[in-house]
């Protein structure tokens, strides 16, 4: 390898539109189905994004069917109960704070990393943390296989836990609705910070 030389290769154009320039948030969406394939192939690149000692709390409630969707969307802030609805699929995104029973699977090298947070008074911040990141990685592999996202915080999170998670030790971050974006999915792009209002040098 050259001096200088990156070991990996750069995105080209079309693929930084596609995963950040040109993406929206999508308020509406084409009749389309989101199948289970195109789900897991979303998953399978979410993955591997990092997280605090391979913690991975993301957890996803997929809702598919009318009765659930009938059950969510009044749980939802007004301004997005129509767009629930009518998505092709909506996903409940949750930090399982439960993350740490998986440790001898996902940190293997430290054997002893579930037994010292299985009583850290932090690991429920630690899930919700991480899987925050996820939820990131999550919008970006929605685009990545060529959906759009609709990512979303309006809603009664006491009330979504307790409808669809039930004493499960997870706890609702976001609701986000996926599909092929509708013909007036997108709202005029809000303006973004430039480089020297956020980055400083020291």
């Amino acid at each position: 390898m050259a001096t200088g030389e990156t070991p990996y290769p750069a995105l080209d154009e079309a693929a930084g539109d596609l995963l950040f320039r040109e993406a929206r948030t999508a308020n509406t969406f084409a009749d389309q189905p989101v199948n289970e394939e195109q789900v897991r192939a979303i998953y399978e690149l979410v993955k591997w994004g990092p997280t605090a000692m391979n913690s991975q709390p993301l957890r996803l409630v997929l809702v598919r069917s009318a009765q659930a969707r009938e059950r969510l969307v009044p749980l939802m802030s007004e301004g997005n109960r129509a767009k629930t609805a009518t998505a092709p699929l909506t996903l409940i995104v949750t930090a399982d704070a439960d993350f740490h029973e998986h440790m001898p699977t996902t940190f293997p090298h430290k054997p002893d990393a579930r037994e010292s947070l299985a009583g850290h008074p932090g690991r429920e911040r630690i899930a919700r943390f991480n899987a925050s990141i996820q939820l990131g990685y999550l919008i970006i592999g929605i685009r990545a296989i060529g959906l759009a996202a609709g990512p979303m915080a309006g809603f009664d999170a006491d009330a979504v836990k307790k409808e669809f998670l039930g004493d499960t030790n997870q706890e609702p971050v976001a609701v986000v609705n996926i599909g092929r974006p509708g013909p007036d999915a997108w709202v005029g792009r809000n303006p973004r910070l430039e480089f020297d209002q956020v980055v400083t040098t020291v």
